[in-house]
């Protein structure tokens, strides 16, 4: 993987794929001439942090379900990325197992009834967090971007919310927004 930065926008992880189409990841970087994959670490129930059940609109320590992610590019780490879910809509279903989802979550929540309509993202910069340096092969002192996106359906409810950690210095996230 080269030093250069990746130009990354949103809306392809918003909008659910096409049947027999490959997830968004993958698509991405198979556009950019690499090969895109992810490592599931954990799937499953946990209690909601302050920051999750805040994202979510549910009670602090209510059960969701989370699927924890290593993002690699050309199996090099680029994204840690940590997807919940409120429980009523992931429990008993592929989003709470560790396997890989055909086409992506965001299909399978399209499935379920549940279609993304509007997002919220907010980005900032820090220092890694202990883990981090090792997860995302940094050298000391570099620092990371936080993305941290919640999907609401048209009823305006939460359906998503993502905890994205990456290398700073290897991102440039683009934003196009239409207006009128």
């Amino acid at each position: 993987m080269s030093e250069s930065k990746w130009v990354s926008a949103s809306m392809p992880y918003l909008t659910p794929r096409e049947r027999g189409q490959t997830d968004a990841w993958g698509a991405e970087a198979a556009a950019h001439g690499g090969k895109g994959s992810q490592r599931i670490v954990h799937a499953g129930e946990v209690p909601a942090s302050d920051e999750v059940a805040a994202l979510l609109g549910v009670a602090a320590g209510e059960a969701v379900v989370v699927r924890r992610r290593i993002i690699e590019l050309d199996g090099v780490p680029v994204e840690l990325t940590d997807t919940y879910y409120p429980a009523a809509i992931a429990r008993g279903t592929r989003l709470a197992e560790r396997g890989k989802i055909p086409g992506g979550a965001v299909t399978l929540l399209a499935e379920l009834g549940h279609r993304g309509v509007r997002a919220r993202e907010d980005v900032t910069a820090r220092a890694p967090g202990p883990e981090e340096p090792e997860a995302l092969r940094l050298e000391i002192g570099e620092p990371v971007l936080r993305l941290s996106r919640v999907t609401f359906d048209d009823a305006d409810q939460p359906i998503q919310a993502d905890l994205i950690v990456m290398p700073a210095h290897r991102q440039q996230l683009r934003y196009e927004i239409r207006i009128g």
